[in-house]
């Protein structure tokens, strides 16, 4: 969903590029970089990734820009699946490829062991976070205590397994595809695969495919985004709406949708209380987030700034 004049790569300010842009970012590069390269490509338009990737990690990153940064909250919830490596027979500091290396014990394991393993780590387990991990204790991350060298007492969380299985297997290394609930760390997984294998891992690569409906086969890659035109590159950026599909709809006539769009509240609409909305108007076209009250009233909650 796009509208005015397309911006030249690298102008100082972009007006009217909305949308929601599925990257495959590369290996190397933090989140926040490749963030920083997109805003670039659409002439520096507000912006902001959904789902923070780890340098070593590839994949699904969902982009927003500019009126799809306010609609972004729901992918938090989406459950989130990747392919995963990891190395046995050895631990890793930070739990994957970029920390000290040391040897545990050589992977002689049997299948059935491995199927056991897999099985006591589906459904819901409970995961301490990693040390290298921006989860705060005592209102600082873990990742910059770990620097320092100090090991700071940690909560275990509950997490969702939903599916876990093997999809490779050697002397050395494993291979697994995982889809899991929010929340969910790859690093710890592996390491206590490992444990449960009695011989140790670590993760030495990570590739997001897929968030909620939205699939990596629907991406583009940096270099890709970079050698279009600008006008194909907003050409590719999907509608405002696209992570709200899991939230109802509803299509309100001309008058209704007016009020709604001035601040009014809409009374005896069908849904269920608390519950948020994305409204359209009779003609199809996206105008934002309403919420139902108790009384089934429809306030708005979150609209487009030119909605109606």
């Amino acid at each position: 969903m796009t509208s005015g004049n397309a911006p030249q790569e690298g102008s100082a300010r972009a007006t009217g590029i909305d949308g929601v842009l599925l990257l495959d970012k590369p290996s190397g590069i933090t989140s926040n970089i490749a963030l920083q390269r997109i805003r670039r490509l659409y002439g520096r338009a507000k912006a902001g990734h959904t789902g923070t990737l780890d340098p070593l990690a590839t994949g699904l990153l969902p982009i927003c820009l500019g009126e799809a940064t306010k609609f972004s909250h729901p992918i938090l919830t989406f459950d989130k699946t990747y392919a995963a490596s990891m190395r046995l027979g050895l631990r890793s500091s930070t739990g994957d490829a970029e920390g000290v290396i040391s040897k545990t014990a050589d992977p002689s394991f049997s299948d059935d062991e491995l199927t056991a393993a897999i099985a006591a780590l589906t459904g819901e387990i409970e995961q301490l976070p990693p040390m290298y991990s921006a989860v705060k204790v005592n209102g600082e991350r873990l990742y910059k205590l770990a620097r320092k060298g100090v090991v700071a007492e940690r909560k275990s969380r509950r997490v969702h397994i939903r599916h876990l299985e093997v999809t490779h297997r050697s002397d050395s290394d494993l291979s697994i595809s995982v889809t899991c609930s929010k929340g969910t760390y790859i690093r710890t997984l592996a390491e206590d695969l490992g444990d449960r294998l009695g011989c140790g891992a670590y993760l030495t690569a990570l590739r997001r495919t897929a968030i909620g409906s939205l699939r990596l086969s629907d991406a583009l890659g940096l270099d890709e985004l970079e050698d279009l035109p600008v006008a194909d590159r907003i050409a590719r950026l999907k509608p405002v709406d696209l992570l709200l599909n899991v939230l109802p709809r509803l299509s309100l006539g001309d008058a209704d949708a007016k009020r709604l769009c001035n601040g009014l509240v809409l009374t005896d609409v069908a849904g269920s209380p608390a519950a948020e909305i994305r409204v359209y108007s009779a003609d199809g076209r996206f105008l934002g987030l309403g919420e139902v009250d108790e009384d089934l009233s429809l306030r708005p909650k979150r609209l487009l700034s030119q909605a109606f």
